[in-house]
This record gives structure tokens, C-alpha cells and sequence, in this order.
């Protein structure tokens, strides 16, 4: 699950998948702007994982940013369905913190007008949102709680998601949760190689082949 304004194409997405096809495991990397970046909600985002995932053992769920806070409030939502969550500085308190960062006049705006225009890094232009999508992120719960153990990875440099959200989360999670801080920022793409090292290690029960011995 990718973050906002991103796509399936994004770096991490695709090194993860790359690792994870040499150990006999594939990754589905849905395009969560489809059928349109107007409409996107996080609820829309819940309805294609249901799509995605029916007929489908417990899965493994990845989540980056707003795609980790999706994956988390459906794996709290569908109990039973995630065997293990890796969230990548996920995009905890969602509604009311974009809210709050966002000027009150241009939040004003967005209302009345009922769509205001993002920056849309994968497409490299900027497109409407609807207000739906803040009025959706503002019903969810902002620390949704999942049963399953999770990976939270988090850069301590992050000015996008507050470091402190993630560290939260996995107090509230009592046990479920192990936080792995990282001196980088929210892209978290600085060493891809050391990230895949911590996911591996978090989801090695799950992977079906042994990693390749080291040249």
C-alpha cells in the first residue's frame, strides 16, 4: 500500500518486491490513485484490499505513510485476515493531523470549493482531491490497533509524519509492535538494502525459501 500521491512504481514498493520474489514470495502492489486521485478515501483504500484479498489465506501486509495507516485500520478491522503487518512511517492521527497542518483559510477553501489540488509526486503535476477525503480520514480511528504482530519503521527525520506518532502506536500496542527508528526521513530510501534487512528478519516465518547464502 503506497503513500499519498505516489504509485506502485515507487522505490521501496519495488525493491521490496524484487527481494521478496528471490525468496519465493510475490508482492501485490495495487495503484490505490485508481479509478481516480479525485476520490481517493481511506475507506475506497479498505474496499480495494477486500477486493485484493478475497480467497486468500492470512496475508502479510505492507504499508507505506497513508498506505501504512490503511493497513493497519484494515488489519484492525478484519481480524484474522493479517498474519503480520510492516508499516513504513505510517501516517497515524491522519485526519486530524492533516487538519491541523494545513492553513485554516486553505482548509476553508478546500470545503467550500469541495476539491483543492495536491501535489502529485508520481505524476509530476499537481490534481484535485476531493473533500471527501478529509472528512473520511476524520471518521477513522487515528491509532487503530491491530491483533497481528507489526513492524513499524520510522525515520527520526521525518517532517511529513511526526516521529512520535509511530512510537505511540506501539506503546498502545502492548507488546505487538516493534519500532525500529532510522536516522532518515520520511522516504525512508536512503539504504534500501538496510530496510530490507529489518523487514526480512520481521517476516522470515512467512517467506518460503531460506535466504541466499552471501557470496
Amino acid at each position: 500500500m503506497h503513500g499519498f500521491a505516489s504509485s506502485p512504481q515507487s522505490s521501496k514498493g519495488q525493491f521490496v518486491r524484487q527481494r521478496l520474489e528471490e525468496r519465493g514470495a510475490h508482492l501485490v502492489l495495487p495503484d490505490l490513485n485508481d479509478p481516480s486521485f479525485f476520490d481517493l478515501t481511506v475507506t475506497r483504500m479498505l474496499a480495494q484490499l477486500d477486493v485484493l484479498t478475497q480467497g486468500e489465506s492470512p496475508v502479510v501486509l505492507f504499508g507505506s505513510s497513508l498506505g501504512g495507516f490503511t493497513a493497519a485500520t484494515w488489519a484492525a478491522l478484519r481480524q484474522g485476515r493479517v498474519a503480520s503487518l510492516v508499516l513504513l512511517a505510517p501516517a497515524f492521527d491522519l485526519g486530524p493531523r492533516w487538519s491541523a497542518r494545513m492553513d485554516p483559510g486553505e482548509v476553508a477553501r478546500w470545503r467550500s470549493n469541495g476539491k483543492h489540488a495536491f501535489d502529485h509526486y508520481a505524476r509530476g503535476r499537481k490534481e484535485e482531491l476531493s473533500i471527501r477525503f478529509l472528512d473520511d480520514a476524520l471518521r477513522h480511528d487515528s491509532f487503530p490497533l491491530p491483533p497481528c504482530p507489526t513492524l513499524v519503521i520510522q525515520g527520526t527525520l521525518d517532517d511529513t509524519v511526526d516521529p512520535a506518532l509511530a512510537r505511540e502506536f506501539t506503546r498502545r500496542m502492548n507488546g505487538r509492535a516493534r519500532l525500529v527508528e532510522l536516522t532518515q526521513g520520511h522516504e525512508l530510501n536512503a539504504d534500501l538494502p538496510g530496510l530490507w534487512r529489518a523487514i526480512e528478519a520481521h517476516i522470515a516465518p512467512f517467506l518460503p525459501q531460506a535466504p541466499r547464502p552471501t557470496p
